[in-house]
Protein backbone atom coordinates (compact mmCIF):
# COMPACT_ATOMS: atom_id res chain seq x y z
CA UNK A 1 0.00 0.00 0.00
CA UNK A 2 1.18 3.36 -0.99
CA UNK A 3 2.84 5.50 1.75
CA UNK A 4 3.77 3.07 4.28
CA UNK A 5 6.56 4.22 5.77
CA UNK A 6 9.50 3.32 8.80
CA UNK A 7 12.42 5.21 9.96
CA UNK A 8 15.29 4.93 12.26
CA UNK A 9 13.80 7.42 14.83
CA UNK A 10 10.87 5.63 15.82
CA UNK A 11 11.47 3.48 18.58
CA UNK A 12 9.64 2.55 21.76
CA UNK A 13 5.93 2.46 22.37
CA UNK A 14 4.96 6.17 21.80
CA UNK A 15 6.32 6.32 18.61
CA UNK A 16 4.79 2.91 17.87
CA UNK A 17 1.61 3.83 18.64
CA UNK A 18 1.73 7.30 16.60
CA UNK A 19 3.18 5.77 13.26
CA UNK A 20 -0.12 3.16 13.81
CA UNK A 21 -1.93 3.91 11.06
CA UNK A 22 -5.21 6.33 11.77
CA UNK A 23 -7.68 3.76 10.92
CA UNK A 24 -6.44 1.16 13.33
CA UNK A 25 -6.09 3.96 16.08
CA UNK A 26 -9.87 4.68 15.60
CA UNK A 27 -10.83 0.96 16.02
CA UNK A 28 -8.93 1.04 18.93
CA UNK A 29 -10.75 3.69 20.52
CA UNK A 30 -13.91 2.91 19.41
CA UNK A 31 -13.65 -0.34 20.99
CA UNK A 32 -11.83 1.24 24.03
CA UNK A 33 -8.75 -0.90 24.14
CA UNK A 34 -6.59 2.64 24.04
CA UNK A 35 -8.32 5.65 25.90
CA UNK A 36 -8.53 8.92 24.02
CA UNK A 37 -5.74 10.41 26.31
CA UNK A 38 -3.30 7.61 26.00
CA UNK A 39 -3.04 8.22 22.68
CA UNK A 40 -3.08 12.45 22.83
CA UNK A 41 -0.33 11.94 25.32
CA UNK A 42 1.60 10.28 22.81
CA UNK A 43 0.76 12.36 20.29
CA UNK A 44 2.15 15.59 22.48
CA UNK A 45 5.48 13.41 23.54
CA UNK A 46 6.08 12.84 20.09
CA UNK A 47 5.49 16.95 19.35
CA UNK A 48 7.27 17.93 21.93
CA UNK A 49 10.15 15.67 21.03
CA UNK A 50 10.60 16.64 17.24
CA UNK A 51 8.78 19.56 16.41
CA UNK A 52 11.80 21.77 17.44
CA UNK A 53 13.84 20.24 15.03
CA UNK A 54 11.59 20.75 11.90
CA UNK A 55 8.82 23.49 13.14
CA UNK A 56 5.96 21.87 11.21
CA UNK A 57 3.44 22.41 14.11
CA UNK A 58 3.21 26.56 14.63
CA UNK A 59 0.32 26.67 17.24
CA UNK A 60 0.54 24.27 20.18
CA UNK A 61 -2.79 23.16 22.04
CA UNK A 62 -1.69 20.32 24.45
CA UNK A 63 -3.72 20.95 27.66
CA UNK A 64 -6.59 21.86 25.40
CA UNK A 65 -6.54 19.26 23.68
CA UNK A 66 -6.42 16.51 26.44
CA UNK A 67 -8.87 18.38 28.40
CA UNK A 68 -11.44 17.41 24.95
CA UNK A 69 -9.70 14.01 25.30
CA UNK A 70 -10.61 13.27 28.57
CA UNK A 71 -14.18 14.62 27.87
CA UNK A 72 -14.13 12.48 25.29
CA UNK A 73 -13.09 9.50 27.29
CA UNK A 74 -15.79 9.98 29.65
CA UNK A 75 -19.07 10.41 27.47
CA UNK A 76 -20.76 7.23 27.45
CA UNK A 77 -20.96 5.16 24.49
CA UNK A 78 -23.94 5.10 22.25
CA UNK A 79 -23.91 1.90 20.09
CA UNK A 80 -20.81 1.47 17.95
CA UNK A 81 -19.37 4.50 17.49
CA UNK A 82 -19.50 6.65 20.82
CA UNK A 83 -17.50 9.85 19.05
CA UNK A 84 -17.74 9.88 15.42
CA UNK A 85 -15.59 8.63 12.68
CA UNK A 86 -12.51 10.04 13.64
CA UNK A 87 -12.85 8.78 17.70
CA UNK A 88 -11.07 11.42 18.96
CA UNK A 89 -8.09 11.59 17.03
CA UNK A 90 -5.78 14.48 17.04
CA UNK A 91 -5.56 17.02 14.34
CA UNK A 92 -3.62 20.25 13.37
CA UNK A 93 -5.50 22.26 10.93
CA UNK A 94 -3.38 24.74 8.03
CA UNK A 95 -2.92 27.37 9.11
CA UNK A 96 -5.10 29.31 6.15
CA UNK A 97 -8.10 27.22 8.41
CA UNK A 98 -10.27 29.70 10.31
CA UNK A 99 -10.56 27.97 13.86
CA UNK A 100 -12.62 29.87 15.97
CA UNK A 101 -10.74 31.34 19.32
CA UNK A 102 -7.57 29.66 17.95
CA UNK A 103 -4.62 32.08 16.31
CA UNK A 104 -5.09 31.87 12.45
CA UNK A 105 -2.24 33.68 10.73
CA UNK A 106 -2.23 32.86 7.49
CA UNK A 107 1.32 32.92 7.41
CA UNK A 108 1.00 36.57 7.59
CA UNK A 109 2.43 39.05 9.81
CA UNK A 110 -0.53 41.16 9.06
CA UNK A 111 -2.60 38.57 10.79
CA UNK A 112 0.04 37.59 13.74
CA UNK A 113 -2.89 37.93 16.27
CA UNK A 114 -5.63 37.15 14.66
CA UNK A 115 -8.18 35.08 16.31
CA UNK A 116 -11.03 34.02 14.17
CA UNK A 117 -14.82 34.32 15.78
CA UNK A 118 -16.32 31.04 13.82
CA UNK A 119 -14.39 27.86 12.73
CA UNK A 120 -14.04 27.37 8.77
CA UNK A 121 -16.89 24.11 7.13
CA UNK A 122 -13.78 22.02 7.36
CA UNK A 123 -13.04 22.38 11.28
CA UNK A 124 -17.08 21.90 11.49
CA UNK A 125 -17.01 19.02 9.95
CA UNK A 126 -13.69 17.09 11.75
CA UNK A 127 -15.23 18.28 14.82
CA UNK A 128 -18.63 16.26 14.37
CA UNK A 129 -16.50 13.63 12.80
CA UNK A 130 -14.25 13.22 16.37
CA UNK A 131 -11.34 14.90 15.85
CA UNK A 132 -9.73 16.91 18.56
CA UNK A 133 -7.85 20.53 17.65
CA UNK A 134 -4.08 20.18 18.69
CA UNK A 135 -2.81 23.07 16.83
CA UNK A 136 -2.21 24.95 13.59
CA UNK A 137 0.49 24.26 11.36
CA UNK A 138 2.42 25.82 8.78
CA UNK A 139 2.50 27.57 5.52
CA UNK A 140 3.87 30.07 4.01
CA UNK A 141 2.55 33.44 3.87
CA UNK A 142 -0.82 33.38 1.99
CA UNK A 143 0.26 29.56 1.29
CA UNK A 144 1.80 31.45 -1.84
CA UNK A 145 4.85 28.79 -2.99
CA UNK A 146 5.74 25.47 -2.06
CA UNK A 147 8.45 26.30 0.35
CA UNK A 148 6.95 26.75 3.74
CA UNK A 149 8.37 29.87 5.37
CA UNK A 150 7.03 33.01 6.91
CA UNK A 151 7.90 36.29 8.72
CA UNK A 152 5.83 35.04 11.66
CA UNK A 153 7.21 31.43 12.47
CA UNK A 154 10.25 30.83 10.46
CA UNK A 155 10.58 27.75 8.20
CA UNK A 156 9.43 24.44 8.38
CA UNK A 157 12.73 21.63 7.08
CA UNK A 158 12.69 18.38 5.61
CA UNK A 159 12.89 15.60 7.95
CA UNK A 160 14.66 13.83 5.86
CA UNK A 161 17.40 16.25 5.23
CA UNK A 162 16.86 19.34 7.88
CA UNK A 163 18.80 21.54 5.41
CA UNK A 164 16.19 20.63 2.81
CA UNK A 165 12.65 22.26 1.81
CA UNK A 166 9.44 20.11 2.85
CA UNK A 167 7.94 22.32 0.09
CA UNK A 168 4.28 23.78 0.38
CA UNK A 169 2.30 25.03 0.64
CA UNK A 170 0.60 22.75 2.74
CA UNK A 171 4.64 22.13 4.21
CA UNK A 172 3.84 22.09 8.10
CA UNK A 173 1.00 19.16 7.68
CA UNK A 174 3.16 16.85 5.65
CA UNK A 175 6.08 17.39 8.04
CA UNK A 176 4.36 16.68 11.08
CA UNK A 177 2.57 13.27 9.71
CA UNK A 178 5.96 12.16 8.56
CA UNK A 179 7.51 12.67 11.52
CA UNK A 180 4.42 11.09 13.50
CA UNK A 181 3.13 14.22 15.22
CA UNK A 182 -0.23 14.19 13.80
CA UNK A 183 -1.98 10.33 12.49
CA UNK A 184 -3.07 12.99 9.24
CA UNK A 185 -3.62 16.40 8.72
CA UNK A 186 -5.97 18.58 6.40
CA UNK A 187 -4.43 21.00 3.44
CA UNK A 188 -4.91 22.94 0.18
CA UNK A 189 -4.37 22.78 -2.93
CA UNK A 190 -4.26 25.41 -5.85
CA UNK A 191 -0.79 24.78 -7.85
CA UNK A 192 0.49 21.38 -5.79
CA UNK A 193 0.13 22.66 -2.08
CA UNK A 194 -0.84 19.14 -1.13
CA UNK A 195 1.13 17.03 -3.47
CA UNK A 196 4.51 18.37 -3.28
CA UNK A 197 5.02 18.53 0.27
CA UNK A 198 3.55 14.86 0.27
CA UNK A 199 6.35 13.95 -2.33
CA UNK A 200 8.80 15.99 -0.32
CA UNK A 201 8.05 14.52 2.46
CA UNK A 202 7.41 10.75 1.48
CA UNK A 203 3.73 10.91 2.59
CA UNK A 204 0.47 10.48 0.44
CA UNK A 205 -1.35 14.11 -0.42
CA UNK A 206 -4.78 14.12 -2.60
CA UNK A 207 -6.20 17.14 -4.62
CA UNK A 208 -9.46 16.28 -4.66
CA UNK A 209 -11.87 16.73 -7.90
CA UNK A 210 -12.60 20.39 -6.99
CA UNK A 211 -16.28 20.58 -4.81
CA UNK A 212 -15.36 16.89 -3.32
CA UNK A 213 -14.34 19.18 -0.05
CA UNK A 214 -16.61 22.15 0.34
CA UNK A 215 -15.10 25.49 1.50
CA UNK A 216 -17.08 28.08 3.64
CA UNK A 217 -16.56 30.75 4.67
CA UNK A 218 -14.80 32.19 0.78
CA UNK A 219 -14.70 35.44 -1.39
CA UNK A 220 -14.95 32.79 -4.68
CA UNK A 221 -17.80 30.53 -4.11
CA UNK A 222 -17.29 29.04 -7.39
CA UNK A 223 -13.42 29.10 -7.19
CA UNK A 224 -13.22 25.42 -8.41
CA UNK A 225 -8.75 26.33 -8.75
CA UNK A 226 -7.95 25.55 -5.01
CA UNK A 227 -9.17 22.41 -3.22
CA UNK A 228 -9.17 21.25 0.28
CA UNK A 229 -7.88 17.49 0.71
CA UNK A 230 -6.09 14.92 3.26
CA UNK A 231 -2.29 14.34 4.01
CA UNK A 232 -1.70 10.60 5.58
CA UNK A 233 1.14 8.45 5.48
CA UNK A 234 -1.11 5.64 3.35
CA UNK A 235 -3.89 6.26 1.15
CA UNK A 236 -6.10 4.40 3.15
CA UNK A 237 -5.45 6.99 5.77
CA UNK A 238 -6.27 10.05 3.21
CA UNK A 239 -9.60 7.83 2.10
CA UNK A 240 -10.46 7.76 5.78
CA UNK A 241 -10.04 11.37 6.51
CA UNK A 242 -11.66 12.24 3.37
CA UNK A 243 -14.46 10.44 4.55
CA UNK A 244 -15.17 12.72 7.16
CA UNK A 245 -13.74 15.81 4.96
CA UNK A 246 -16.09 15.14 2.18
CA UNK A 247 -19.73 15.57 1.58
CA UNK A 248 -22.47 18.11 0.02
CA UNK A 249 -23.24 21.77 1.59
CA UNK A 250 -25.93 23.69 0.93
CA UNK A 251 -23.19 27.03 1.78
CA UNK A 252 -21.19 25.73 -1.35
CA UNK A 253 -22.90 25.79 -4.99
CA UNK A 254 -20.07 23.57 -6.65
CA UNK A 255 -20.17 20.42 -3.78
CA UNK A 256 -20.64 17.25 -5.03
CA UNK A 257 -23.97 15.48 -3.82
CA UNK A 258 -22.29 12.37 -2.74
CA UNK A 259 -21.64 11.66 0.37
CA UNK A 260 -18.41 11.42 2.17
CA UNK A 261 -19.43 8.26 3.33
CA UNK A 262 -18.85 6.60 -0.30
CA UNK A 263 -14.79 6.47 1.16
CA UNK A 264 -14.86 4.57 3.63
CA UNK A 265 -15.63 1.81 1.68
CA UNK A 266 -12.56 -0.78 1.13
CA UNK A 267 -10.28 0.46 -1.24
CA UNK A 268 -8.74 -3.23 -2.80
CA UNK A 269 -9.40 -3.61 -6.95
CA UNK A 270 -8.10 -5.68 -9.47
CA UNK A 271 -5.78 -3.86 -11.96
CA UNK A 272 -5.44 -6.16 -14.54
CA UNK A 273 -5.51 -4.86 -17.66
CA UNK A 274 -6.35 -1.66 -16.78
CA UNK A 275 -4.60 1.34 -19.09
CA UNK A 276 -2.08 3.86 -17.67
CA UNK A 277 -0.53 6.86 -19.34
CA UNK A 278 2.48 7.27 -18.81
CA UNK A 279 4.89 10.37 -18.96
CA UNK A 280 8.08 11.56 -18.17
CA UNK A 281 7.33 15.60 -18.47
CA UNK A 282 3.96 16.10 -19.27
CA UNK A 283 4.59 16.65 -22.76
CA UNK A 284 8.35 18.47 -22.37
CA UNK A 285 8.59 20.02 -18.62
CA UNK A 286 11.79 20.29 -17.40
CA UNK A 287 12.18 17.68 -15.05
CA UNK A 288 15.23 17.22 -12.80
CA UNK A 289 17.24 13.48 -13.55
CA UNK A 290 17.40 12.38 -10.26
CA UNK A 291 13.49 12.65 -10.11
CA UNK A 292 13.37 10.57 -13.23
CA UNK A 293 15.48 7.83 -12.47
CA UNK A 294 13.80 7.66 -8.67
CA UNK A 295 10.48 7.21 -11.06
CA UNK A 296 11.73 4.10 -13.07
CA UNK A 297 10.79 1.47 -11.06
CA UNK A 298 7.40 3.19 -10.31
CA UNK A 299 6.60 2.32 -13.78
CA UNK A 300 7.33 -1.72 -13.04
CA UNK A 301 5.38 -1.13 -9.95
CA UNK A 302 2.53 -0.28 -12.41
CA UNK A 303 3.18 -3.35 -14.80
CA UNK A 304 3.27 -6.11 -11.58
CA UNK A 305 -0.33 -4.88 -10.83
CA UNK A 306 -1.67 -6.08 -14.42
CA UNK A 307 -1.80 -2.21 -15.78
CA UNK A 308 -1.28 -1.98 -19.64
CA UNK A 309 1.47 1.31 -19.55
CA UNK A 310 1.69 3.09 -22.59
CA UNK A 311 3.69 6.32 -23.15
CA UNK A 312 1.27 9.09 -23.58
CA UNK A 313 0.76 12.61 -22.41
CA UNK A 314 -2.39 14.72 -22.59
CA UNK A 315 -1.91 17.95 -25.10
CA UNK A 316 -2.31 20.64 -22.99
CA UNK A 317 -1.19 23.04 -24.10
CA UNK A 318 -2.33 26.62 -22.45
CA UNK A 319 -2.61 25.64 -19.62
CA UNK A 320 0.50 28.06 -18.33
CA UNK A 321 -1.55 30.92 -19.46
CA UNK A 322 -4.78 29.77 -17.79
CA UNK A 323 -3.16 29.08 -14.26
CA UNK A 324 -1.18 32.26 -14.51
CA UNK A 325 -4.15 34.44 -15.13
CA UNK A 326 -6.92 32.90 -12.98
CA UNK A 327 -4.20 32.60 -9.80
CA UNK A 328 -3.64 36.16 -10.63
CA UNK A 329 -6.83 37.41 -10.85
CA UNK A 330 -7.71 35.58 -7.30
CA UNK A 331 -4.80 37.46 -5.94
CA UNK A 332 -6.30 40.63 -6.36
CA UNK A 333 -9.43 39.74 -5.43
CA UNK A 334 -8.60 38.43 -2.35
CA UNK A 335 -5.60 40.55 -1.59
CA UNK A 336 -5.38 44.07 -3.16
CA UNK A 337 -6.87 46.26 -0.13
CA UNK A 338 -4.50 44.65 2.01
CA UNK A 339 -1.63 45.32 -0.47
CA UNK A 340 -2.73 49.10 -0.53
CA UNK A 341 -2.67 49.41 3.36
CA UNK A 342 0.54 46.75 4.01
CA UNK A 343 2.47 46.39 1.50
CA UNK A 344 5.56 46.68 3.48
CA UNK A 345 4.29 43.93 5.52
CA UNK A 346 3.79 41.61 2.20
CA UNK A 347 6.25 39.68 0.60
CA UNK A 348 7.76 40.28 -2.73
CA UNK A 349 6.06 37.22 -4.75
CA UNK A 350 3.03 37.96 -3.38
CA UNK A 351 3.17 41.63 -4.34
CA UNK A 352 3.88 40.66 -7.66
CA UNK A 353 1.02 38.17 -7.92
CA UNK A 354 -1.55 40.80 -6.54
CA UNK A 355 -0.25 43.32 -9.29
CA UNK A 356 -0.20 40.86 -12.02
CA UNK A 357 -4.24 40.05 -11.43
CA UNK A 358 -5.05 44.05 -11.11
CA UNK A 359 -3.23 44.49 -14.76
CA UNK A 360 -5.50 41.76 -15.82
CA UNK A 361 -8.77 43.07 -18.03
CA UNK A 362 -12.25 41.30 -18.73
CA UNK A 363 -10.92 40.20 -22.09
CA UNK A 364 -7.46 38.50 -20.58
CA UNK A 365 -9.86 36.82 -17.87
CA UNK A 366 -12.46 35.44 -20.74
CA UNK A 367 -9.61 33.87 -22.83
CA UNK A 368 -8.31 31.73 -19.87
CA UNK A 369 -11.68 31.18 -18.83
CA UNK A 370 -12.24 29.61 -22.03
CA UNK A 371 -8.79 28.02 -22.95
CA UNK A 372 -9.53 26.21 -19.76
CA UNK A 373 -12.96 24.71 -21.16
CA UNK A 374 -10.79 23.56 -23.82
CA UNK A 375 -7.89 21.56 -21.56
CA UNK A 376 -10.85 19.81 -19.67
CA UNK A 377 -12.52 18.60 -23.23
CA UNK A 378 -8.86 17.44 -24.09
CA UNK A 379 -8.40 15.86 -21.07
CA UNK A 380 -11.50 14.27 -20.60
CA UNK A 381 -11.38 12.68 -24.06
CA UNK A 382 -7.78 11.44 -23.23
CA UNK A 383 -8.82 10.02 -20.22
CA UNK A 384 -11.34 8.31 -22.38
CA UNK A 385 -8.86 6.14 -23.71
CA UNK A 386 -6.64 5.40 -20.06
CA UNK A 387 -8.19 5.53 -16.86
CA UNK A 388 -4.82 6.82 -15.25
CA UNK A 389 -2.22 9.18 -16.14
CA UNK A 390 1.05 8.68 -14.15
CA UNK A 391 3.82 11.70 -13.72
CA UNK A 392 6.42 12.99 -11.64
CA UNK A 393 4.51 15.54 -8.68
CA UNK A 394 7.82 17.57 -8.69
CA UNK A 395 9.66 18.38 -11.47
CA UNK A 396 12.95 18.60 -9.00
CA UNK A 397 13.53 16.94 -5.45
CA UNK A 398 13.81 18.98 -2.14
CA UNK A 399 16.05 21.95 -2.60
CA UNK A 400 18.02 24.01 0.32
CA UNK A 401 15.44 25.32 2.81
CA UNK A 402 17.54 28.68 2.49
CA UNK A 403 16.80 28.96 -0.92
CA UNK A 404 12.98 31.08 -1.67
CA UNK A 405 12.09 28.96 -4.73
CA UNK A 406 13.63 26.80 -7.57
CA UNK A 407 14.80 29.39 -11.28
CA UNK A 408 16.31 26.74 -13.55
CA UNK A 409 15.70 23.15 -14.28
CA UNK A 410 19.30 21.73 -15.36
CA UNK A 411 19.88 25.00 -16.73
CA UNK A 412 16.44 25.84 -18.18
CA UNK A 413 15.94 29.46 -17.04
CA UNK A 414 12.22 29.70 -14.91
CA UNK A 415 10.02 32.74 -15.50
CA UNK A 416 8.46 32.66 -12.20
CA UNK A 417 8.59 31.67 -8.09
CA UNK A 418 6.31 28.94 -9.71
CA UNK A 419 7.21 27.74 -12.70
CA UNK A 420 9.38 24.56 -11.51
CA UNK A 421 6.03 23.37 -10.65
CA UNK A 422 4.20 23.16 -13.56
CA UNK A 423 3.78 19.16 -13.44
CA UNK A 424 1.11 19.45 -10.67
CA UNK A 425 -0.84 23.25 -11.36
CA UNK A 426 -1.02 22.42 -14.91
CA UNK A 427 -2.91 19.32 -14.04
CA UNK A 428 -4.88 21.73 -11.64
CA UNK A 429 -6.31 23.31 -14.80
CA UNK A 430 -8.08 19.91 -15.98
CA UNK A 431 -10.32 19.44 -12.65
CA UNK A 432 -9.05 16.40 -12.63
CA UNK A 433 -8.15 14.15 -9.28
CA UNK A 434 -4.63 13.62 -8.13
CA UNK A 435 -2.56 12.17 -5.85
CA UNK A 436 1.04 12.07 -4.76
CA UNK A 437 1.90 8.51 -3.77
CA UNK A 438 5.65 7.63 -2.35
CA UNK A 439 7.53 6.15 -4.94
CA UNK A 440 11.41 6.24 -4.04
CA UNK A 441 14.22 8.34 -3.25
CA UNK A 442 16.87 10.23 -5.06
CA UNK A 443 20.37 8.56 -5.30
CA UNK A 444 21.89 11.43 -3.38
CA UNK A 445 24.66 10.78 -0.68
CA UNK A 446 21.65 11.71 1.54
CA UNK A 447 18.49 10.37 -0.64
CA UNK A 448 15.39 12.69 -0.77
CA UNK A 449 11.79 11.67 -1.75
CA UNK A 450 10.44 11.70 -4.71
CA UNK A 451 6.52 11.41 -5.24
CA UNK A 452 4.60 9.41 -8.36
CA UNK A 453 1.77 11.31 -9.41
CA UNK A 454 -1.56 9.80 -10.59
CA UNK A 455 -4.27 11.15 -11.98
CA UNK A 456 -7.55 9.72 -12.38
CA UNK A 457 -10.57 10.26 -14.41
CA UNK A 458 -13.10 13.95 -13.55
CA UNK A 459 -14.95 13.36 -10.05
CA UNK A 460 -14.02 9.43 -10.24
CA UNK A 461 -11.90 10.24 -6.21
CA UNK A 462 -12.49 6.55 -5.19
CA UNK A 463 -10.58 5.21 -8.10
CA UNK A 464 -7.13 7.72 -7.97
CA UNK A 465 -7.15 6.28 -4.03
CA UNK A 466 -7.61 2.67 -5.23
CA UNK A 467 -4.45 2.79 -7.22
CA UNK A 468 -2.50 4.94 -4.53
CA UNK A 469 -3.93 2.33 -2.49
CA UNK A 470 -2.37 -0.99 -4.60
CA UNK A 471 0.66 0.98 -5.74
CA UNK A 472 3.37 -0.73 -3.94
CA UNK A 473 5.94 1.58 -1.63
CA UNK A 474 8.96 3.33 -2.36
CA UNK A 475 12.04 2.43 -1.28
CA UNK A 476 11.52 3.08 2.73
CA UNK A 477 13.89 6.42 3.52
CA UNK A 478 15.73 7.33 7.01
CA UNK A 479 15.13 10.11 8.48
CA UNK A 480 17.96 12.78 8.69
CA UNK A 481 20.27 11.84 12.22
CA UNK A 482 19.63 14.90 13.44
CA UNK A 483 16.23 14.21 14.59
CA UNK A 484 17.03 11.21 16.70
Amino acid sequence: MAGTTDHAARAGPVTDLVFTPARSLARLLRTRRLSRVEVMKAFIARIEAVNPKVNAIVTFLPEQALAEAKRLDRKPSRGARPAGALQGLPIAYKDMIDTAGIRTTYGSPIYANHVPARDQLLVERLKAAGAITLGKTNTPEFAAGSQTFNKVFGTTVNPYDLDRTCGGSSGGAAVAVACGMLPFADGSDLGGSLRNPASFCNVVGFRPTPGRVPSWPTIDAWNTMSVLGPIARNAGDAAFLLSAMAGPDARSPISIAEPGSVFARPLKRDFRRVRVAWSRDLGGLPVDKRVLAALEPARKALESLGCIVEDASPDLSGADEVFQVLRANSFAMRYATLLEKHRDRIKDTVTWNIEAGLKLDGPRVGRAIALRTAIFERMREFMERYEFLCLPVSQVPPFPASQPFVDAIDGVKLASYIDWMKSCYHITVTAHPSISVPAGFTNDAKPLPVGLQIVGRYRDDFAVLQMAHAFPPGRVGTFDARMS
